[in-house]
């Protein structure tokens, strides 16, 4: 066994303890219980300032993380920096990671779901291969199970060499992976918070979700990539935070462009709607090309709550 893997073992065992003995440190008295961390606000476009749709729900410093969006893993350890998280290293805060919520399956959602199953692993996470370490544990529509699987197999020369004799771990095993396919209503519990999924309307996907976190201090809702649903606003109900996706004009985009826009997201018009009904504390907007600073102003004329476009790396409490 080489000197970077004992090391990174010993951080790893230490932090497993940690975990263990009080599920990782409450946060400082300054802060809310639960707060709300926009790793990537992006789309499909290459925008180099907006990585690929991620959020964390932090309750007492544990991340509940919903969709894996390219970048992920690294967009978390930023804003562990970023904000002080409280992770020590960038390896503990890549183990950190270990429970996720897929809205959908298109690939702007799923690019870093490799990236949240081996970057932690590679680090010494080696899910499951500690004593009381968890498995990575996902929840999300059907065909997650089958993603998984073959992402896990494409990598398997990557786990034959790191795991194999004169490998960085020889005798480990793999990434451990626990998939939930999931339906409508409560798919997750614990102490801290409760998770509900309800399905959501996204063009021609047979499920597409959006989640509820129910905790002890806020209740946050994430609607996920949508065209307009008004089972957003019936499941935020006064919530603390909504996290919609979209909100451009749609006299912004293309012609062409128009019927699937109506199809698979929610417009400005449309999001100022929902949230007149739904009557959060603070809407998020994310799913963002840019600062949507037209589609800010039509729903600013229609809506007298607050509103903003989140960028990579904001908190919110």
């Amino acid at each position: 066994m080489n000197r970077k893997w004992i090391l990174l073992t010993v951080a790893a065992i230490a932090l497993t303890a940690a975990i263990r003995a009080q599920n990782v440190p409450a946060p400082s008295s300054d802060h809310a219980r639960t707060r709300l961390v926009m790793l990537g606000t992006g789309n499909p476009g290459a925008n180099p300032e907006r990585f690929g749709p991620a959020t964390v729900v932090l309750v007492d410093d544990v991340p509940y993380l919903v969709d894996a969006g390219a970048g992920v893993v690294r967009r978390w350890t930023a804003a562990v920096k970023k904000h002080q998280l409280g992770a020590p290293t960038f390896q503990a805060a890549a183990i950190q990671l270990r429970t996720a919520f897929v809205t959908h399956l298109h690939s702007d959602h799923t690019l870093g779901y490799a990236d949240l199953i081996f970057t932690p692993w590679s680090q010494g996470g080696s899910r499951g291969a500690l004593p009381g370490f968890p498995p990575l544990e996902v929840f999300g529509p059907p065909g997650l199970r089958a993603m998984t699987d073959h992402i896990v197999a494409a990598y398997g020369d990557d786990v034959r060499i790191r795991t194999g004799e004169g490998g960085e771990r020889p005798g480990g095993i793999p990434p451990v992976v626990n998939v939930h396919e999931v339906d409508e209503g409560v798919v997750f519990k614990d102490e801290r918070v409760t998770v509900t999924a309800f399905r959501v309307p996204h063009g021609t996907w047979p499920q597409a979700f959006g989640y509820r976190f129910d905790g002890p201090d806020k209740r946050v809702v994430i609607s996920g990539d949508t065209a307009f649903s008004p089972a957003v606003a019936d499941q935020c109900r006064g919530c603390d935070i909504l996290v919609h996706e979209d909100g451009r004009p749609e006299n912004v985009r293309s012609s062409d462009l128009i019927q699937y826009g109506r199809k698979f997201h929610t417009n400005a018009e449309e999001l100022a709607r929902i949230a007149n009904a739904a009557k959060p504390k603070l809407l998020v907007l994310y799913h963002q090309q840019d600062a949507n600073e037209d589609g800010l102003r039509v729903i600013r004329g229609r809506y007298s709550g607050r509103v903003v476009v989140a960028n990579d790396l904001d908190i919110f409490e």
